[in-house]
């Protein structure tokens, strides 16, 4: 601990609180805007699978997950090839952070929102909302932690003039199937042996200039709802520790690129996701329930009852053309990329597996642009993580915010 004085501004609830409100969308279709999948203590993260595996190679790693574990995370994501949580045990180990956090004299405000911030001589004067009463806070640094799901944090940062970029992203579906199958398919005549944990996969195939790949692959999961605007409909995927859910479930995502986009405007992004998600609500009934299609019939444009597989999502689904979501170039790389990732994988498709819409987090389709130091053009304004631009998931967005906190700390001495 180095003795800084801490303020975490965070505009949902806690954990107990958030559950409460997340409960609300899932058993009776009532969003909470500023508490649910995307917003809350811990984060988008907080209600997700829990994965600790990362692409990049850090010598920090290894304390990551023995600080997760000291605060109560499984011991065996020190050792496990693909280490994981689980949403039951993160969400105790966030609140075991938090208080941990307190005693040490970090203050955290929740249900608090950054509305709006103004540079001084001794750094920043930030203003936030709470229950609708404005307070101005003094800061001498500010660290941009913002999750890729603060639209409305990004608008007030481009109308500010802190400098942001277009970045590329992916959207598509989520999939699901049988994870008995997915576990007889991986493990063959050991399918059914009682010391193998559910059985996960990672593909990606190439459909012309765009890829097709799966991401967060969910053994034994549900898929959730991940929206925090209003008529809008986004999902994501969820598992607890166990991992012992009918369904397996995994994005399956279609790389787009800044040329997609309606303009140059370094939010053309989000208003790309937004529509589709808008689409995506309307098509599922208006009434948050999601669009949901067999992946055979999606391939021949027909609208069929389901199978054996049921959807996890809730609070409901309708059955729906999904091909009338999508612009044509998504819909083409989509059935030709689930084709390719079937032949790559015999039996990942079957007349029961069914695929729901639509998925549009799963990085931000914005960066906030800073210099080798983690500093914006504003300085002592520190965008990091996932919201920024720089990394992608629970472990990369540690790292981050571990180097960012290093960089700040170096200034001081």
């Amino acid at each position: 601990m180095s003795g800084q004085k801490v303020t975490v501004i965070e505009r949902g609830q806690v954990i107990h609180q958030r559950e409460k409100a997340i409960n609300d969308l899932l058993e009776h279709g009532i969003l909470h805007n500023e508490s649910n999948i995307a917003f809350g203590e811990g984060g988008a993260g907080t209600f997700s699978d829990g994965k600790l595996t990362t692409g990049v190679k850090n010598e920090r790693i290894r304390y990551i997950l023995e600080t997760f574990v000291q605060f109560g995370a499984p011991k065996d994501i020190l050792y496990l090839n693909k280490p994981h949580i689980g949403t039951d045990y993160l969400r105790q180990v966030i609140q075991n952070m938090r208080q941990f956090l307190v005693s040490k004299g970090v203050t955290f405000l929740f249900e608090t929102k950054m509305v709006d911030f103004e540079v001084l001589d001794s750094g920043y004067q930030v203003t936030v909302s709470q229950h609708q009463h404005i307070q101005k806070l003094d800061t001498d640094l500010l660290v941009l932690a913002i999750g890729h799901s603060a639209r409305d944090t990004y608008e007030m940062l481009y109308q500010k003039g802190v400098p942001l970029d277009q970045k590329a992203f992916a959207i598509g579906v989520r999939i699901e199937q049988s994870q008995q199958k997915i576990n007889q398919i991986q493990y063959k005549k050991s399918a059914s042996s009682p010391y193998l944990k559910a059985a996960s996969y990672k593909l990606a195939v190439q459909s012309g200039k765009r890829g097709v790949y799966t991401f967060c692959m969910c053994p034994g999961g549900v898929v959730v709802p991940s929206h925090h605007e209003d008529k809008t409909i986004c999902v994501n995927g969820m598992s607890y520790y166990a991992r012992d859910g009918q369904n397996a479930n995994s994005a399956i995502l279609v790389t787009i690129s800044t040329d997609d986009f309606a303009s140059d405007h370094p939010l053309a992004g989000i208003e790309f996701q937004r529509e589709l998600e808008h689409k995506a609500f309307l098509l599922g009934g208006g009434n948050y329930q999601a669009p949901v299609q067999r992946v055979v019939d999606y391939f021949h444009h027909e609208v069929q009852p389901l199978g054996k597989i049921k959807p996890t999502y809730q609070p409901g689904y309708q059955i729906c053309d999904l091909n009338a979501l999508f612009p044509e170039f998504i819909n083409q790389a989509l059935h030709t990329g689930l084709q390719l990732m079937n032949q790559k994988m015999p039996g990942f498709i079957d007349e029961d597996t069914i695929i729901t819409g639509i998925e549009t987090r799963s990085s931000a389709p914005v960066r906030i642009l800073r210099n080798e130091n983690y500093q914006s053009t504003f300085k002592g304004l520190y965008p990091i993580g996932e919201g920024a631009g720089y990394a992608g998931g629970i472990m990369s967005s540690a790292i981050d915010g571990i180097m960012c906190a290093e960089n700040i700390l170096k200034s001081y001495k």
